[in-house]
C-alpha cells in the first residue's frame, strides 16, 4: 500500500445473536454483501429475523424480501414466537415486500427493478432476500442461466453497496459447489447444517468466508430456543487471555473436611482442579456439595454442572438450600443434542454473573452421557477443553468421576484424562472383618507435599468423618499385631467399629 492511500476502516454490526459476533471475528462488516445457506429446517429464515431485528433502528431501517418461499404473514405468524421479535419495529424499522410475483416470471431484470424499487424509496440500511435460491431455480430453464444469474448478482452487489446498505441473501444448499457464483461474489459466507444422531437433532454453523477478518475456524454448535439462535463458541476461546500464573504459593481453599485438608496439606490451592473418584455410593456427590457449603460459609459463591440426579431432589438439602438461596448456582441440561461448547458458556455465565469461585461437575460419567454421540466419540479431548477453560477463569474445580470397585487395584479415571487436575482424591470399598469399609486417600497434589495415607470414613447426618489410618484400625482387630493404634485413634474407630 502506497504512502499516500488511507486504511479504510469498516465498522462491524453486532448481530445480536449470543455467540456468534465472536465467530465472525468481531461482528460483522457494514455493508457487506452476505449468503446465509443450508438445508431445510436449519435455521436460516430464523438466524435473519433475529439479525435484522437486533440491527434495524429508525435510522438504519430494513427490507424483508421473500421471494417464492411462504408468503409473509405465515413466516410471520411463526417468527413472532421467539422473543427477540418486536412487533413495534414492523412497518417502522422493518418492512416485509414480497417478490413472489416477478420472481415466478423468471425474468431476473424485473425481480432486479422492484428491489431497486423498494430500496429507493425506503433507502434501508439494511436488505434480506428470503429465499434467494428461488430467483436461480425461478431462471433455471433460461439457456444462459448461470451467466444470467451472474449478472444479477454482481448488478444487486453494486446497488447495495452503492446505497450504503448490508445484504443478505438466503438459499437452501446442500452442498458448496465451486462454480455457482453466488459463492464468489458474496462477502461473507455462513453455512448452516444439522444432522440426527441418535434420535439427537445436532446443528452446527461455519463461516466459510468473511472478508476483511478474521474468523473462528471449524463448526460451532449452536442451539434454537426461545430466544432464537444462541451459538457456542469454542471452549476455551470465550473466556479469554489466560490469567498470569503468581509467583507467590497459592492460597489454600477449605474442603470443609478438616482431617481431609489436613490430608491435603492444608486445602485445595485455589485455581486447581481437583479429581474425586470412587465407585457408587463411596461419597463423591457429598464431599462436592460439602466443598460448595464450606465455600458459602467463607463468602465465595460457587456453581455446580449435575448431570446425574437432580440436587433439588436429592438428600442433599444443604445443596438444596444453597441453590434456593442464590449463593450456589445450578447448571443442568436434559437436552440430547450438549455440546461441550454450551456446557462450557452455561458454567462460564453463572460464573461471571454470580463472580463465583467453586464449580463442581458431578459427575464425569453423567457428562459423558449427556453429551451429543458426536462429543462423546472424543470426550477426552472434550474434557480438555472444559478443564483448559475453568482454569483460564480462575476458578477452583471439583469434578466427580464413577469408577467400578475392583478392591484389588487403584485406578484414578476411565478416560485417562488425570494427567488433567492438579489433585487427585481416591474414594474406595475395602472388605475387613467380612464388612465393607470407605477408605480415602490423597493420591497427587501438584506441587505441593500432602498425605499418603489409606483413611477410614464414614458417612452420617453430619457429612464426611474420617478416621484411622487403615492400618491402625487393622491394628485394632489384630490384623497388624505390630501396628499400635493411639489413643485418640482407638477414641476416632470406635464409632467406625460399631457401626
Amino acid at each position: 500500500m502506497s504512502a499516500g492511500v488511507n486504511r479504510v476502516k469498516i465498522n462491524r454490526l453486532s448481530t445480536g445473536v449470543p455467540g456468534l459476533d465472536a465467530v465472525l471475528g468481531g461482528g460483522l462488516p457494514e455493508l457487506s454483501f452476505n449468503l446465509i445457506a443450508g438445508p431445510p429446517g436449519c435455521g436460516k429464515t430464523t438466524l435473519a429475523h433475529q439479525m435484522m431485528f437486533a440491527m434495524a433502528t429508525p435510522a438504519r431501517s430494513a427490507l424483508y424480501f421473500t421471494v417464492l418461499g411462504e408468503p409473509p404473514l405465515k413466516m410471520l405468524r411463526y417468527q413472532q414466537q421467539f422473543d427477540f421479535f418486536d412487533s413495534d419495529a414492523v412497518n417502522r424499522s422493518v418492512r416485509f415486500v414480497s417478490l413472489a410475483e416477478a420472481a415466478q416470471e423468471g425474468d431476473l431484470d424485473k425481480v432486479l427493478g422492484c428491489i431497486a424499487a423498494e430500496v429507493e424509496e425506503g433507502s434501508p440500511g439494511l436488505v434480506v432476500v428470503d429465499s434467494f435460491r428461488s430467483v436461480a431455480i425461478a431462471t433455471s430453464a433460461s439457456g444462459n442461466a448461470a451467466a444470467e444469474l451472474q449478472q444479477f448478482l454482481q448488478r444487486l452487489g453494486v446497488l447495495m453497496t452503492s446505497w450504503q446498505a448490508t445484504t443478505f441473501l438466503i438459499g437452501e444448499y446442500f452442498a458448496e459447489i465451486d462454480p455457482n457464483p453466488v459463492f464468489t461474489v458474496a462477502d461473507g459466507l455462513i453455512w448452516l447444517q444439522q444432522s440426527v444422531q441418535r434420535n439427537a437433532m445436532v446443528r452446527k454453523l461455519e463461516v466459510k468466508k468473511m472478508r476483511g477478518q478474521a474468523t473462528l475456524p471449524g463448526l460451532h454448535s449452536f442451539r434454537i430456543g426461545n430466544a432464537g439462535l444462541e451459538v457456542f463458541a469454542p471452549a476455551g476461546l470465550a473466556t479469554g487471555p489466560p490469567k498470569e500464573a503468581s509467583q507467590t504459593e497459592p492460597t489454600r481453599l477449605l474442603t470443609g473436611v478438616p482431617a481431609l485438608d489436613d490430608m491435603l496439606g492444608g486445602g485445595v490451592p485455589r485455581g486447581y482442579s481437583v479429581l474425586v473418584a470412587g465407585p457408587s455410593g463411596s461419597g463423591k456427590s457429598i464431599l462436592a456439595a460439602t466443598f460448595l457449603a464450606e465455600g458459602a460459609r467463607c463468602g465465595e459463591t460457587g456453581v455446580i454442572a449435575a448431570f446425574e440426579q437432580h440436587p433439588l431432589r436429592s438428600r442433599k438439602r444443604l445443596l438444596a438450600e444453597l441453590i434456593a438461596s442464590g449463593q450456589v448456582a445450578l447448571v443442568e441440561s436434559h437436552a440430547p443434542d450438549l455440546s461441550i461448547d454450551e456446557i462450557v458458556q452455561r458454567l462460564l455465565t453463572e460464573i461471571r454473573r454470580l463472580g463465583a469461585q467453586r464449580v463442581v461437575i458431578d459427575s464425569l460419567s453423567g457428562f459423558e452421557l449427556a453429551l451429543s454421540p458426536t462429543f462423546q466419540d472424543d470426550f477426552r479431548a472434550s474434557l480438555s477443553r472444559l478443564v483448559g477453560a475453568l482454569a483460564d477463569a480462575g476458578v477452583t474445580v471439583m469434578m466427580t468421576s464413577e469408577l467400578e470397585d475392583r478392591y484389588s487395584d487403584l485406578r484414578f479415571s476411565p478416560y485417562g484424562t488425570a494427567f488433567l487436575t492438579d489433585a487427585i482424591i481416591v474414594q474406595r470399598y475395602i472388605e475387613v472383618d467380612s464388612r465393607l469399609r470407605r477408605v480415602m486417600a490423597v493420591v497427587k497434589v501438584r506441587a505441593s507435599a500432602h498425605s499418603d495415607e489409606l483413611r477410614l470414613f464414614s458417612i452420617n447426618e453430619e457429612g464426611i468423618q474420617i478416621g484411622l489410618r487403615l492400618g491402625a484400625y487393622e491394628g485394632l482387630l489384630g490384623g497388624h499385631p505390630t501396628q499400635k493404634a493411639s489413643g485418640a485413634e482407638q477414641a476416632l474407630a470406635a464409632g467406625l467399629i460399631d457401626g
